[in-house]
């Protein structure tokens, strides 16, 4: 899966620790790992995406073990696939799904996100995946070279999608249902949106071969109340008065409640 320049798109050369394209763009790669190959072009913000303190509050969340039925019920409709090429997570994150992925299916993977704090956690700790900070709207990897590409709770860009996704490739997209933590909702808002969601849209180039419902409940206390709010867009929205409550609140049981989706490149 060889990676392209975000600036000139040419094909870009490993040399010892720096990525050069034949234009003599270059791309150094961190102490941690991660290649950050997101151009001053392709951003809207200074520092794009979720913050350091956002990603360890996840990180936390997610290895407390809280939503390990997401990452099982990936695993095994991922392993029911039978992939035979690389893997792509596009929005990974601080890459708790990605690496048990990888290691599930023994195939390697890259990690994307336009976050460089979570690129920089995800490649300190899982060591044996290849990390990236970009952009979903423009994904540094040639045409028809993913086997396996999955979302989870990020963006979808179908064009991008389909065209590093070889032909047969799957595409799991997991999305939040309707019903998706609404403990945690109705602490922080007065009123819940009632707009029905669209949890199996239609994506040009690809056919939806299937789908799984992901719904289970659980308990966080303390910090991980916080946590919990961190992980979502809800900490862009509470009012002051929701912040107050939730500060307020040391326990709380919820339900997630999401759907896998499963899409096959035509």
């Amino acid at each position: 899966m060889n990676l392209l320049c975000p600036i000139c798109g040419e094909k870009l050369n490993s040399l010892e620790k720096t990525w050069v394209c034949p234009r003599g763009h270059s791309f150094d790669v961190a102490r941690q790992g991660y290649v950050n190959l997101l151009s001053v072009q392709q951003k809207h913000a200074l520092h794009p995406g979720d913050t350091l303190e956002q990603v360890r509050c996840r990180r936390e969340f997610l290895e407390a073990g809280f939503y390990a039925p997401i990452a099982r019920t990936l695993m095994d409709t991922a392993a029911a696939l039978h992939p035979t090429g690389p893997i792509l997570d596009v929005g990974c994150g601080e890459g708790y799904y990605a690496a048990r992925l990888s290691q599930a299916l023994n195939l390697p993977l890259t990690g994307l996100d336009i976050s460089k704090e979570a690129v920089r956690l995800a490649a300190g700790k899982y060591k044996h995946c290849q990390w990236l900070c970009a952009t979903a709207a423009h994904i540094p990897l040639e045409d028809a070279s993913v086997g396996l590409l999955t979302s989870l709770f990020a963006l979808t860009v179908p064009e991008e999608f389909h065209r590093v996704l070889a032909p047969g490739g799957y595409f799991l997209q997991v999305l939040a249902a309707q019903d998706h933590l609404l403990g945690l909702k109705s602490v922080i808002y007065d009123h819940l949106d009632s707009r029905e969601k669209v949890l199996h849209p239609e994506l040009p180039g690809f056919a939806l071969t299937g789908w799984a419902p992901i719904r289970f409940s659980f308990t966080v206390e303390g910090r991980q109340v916080e946590n919990l709010l961190s992980m979502t867009p809800h900490l862009f929205r509470i009012t002051k008065a929701g912040a107050q409550r939730l500060a307020d609140t040391d326990r709380l049981t919820d339900t997630a409640s999401c759907v896998l989706n499963i899409y096959q490149r035509r």
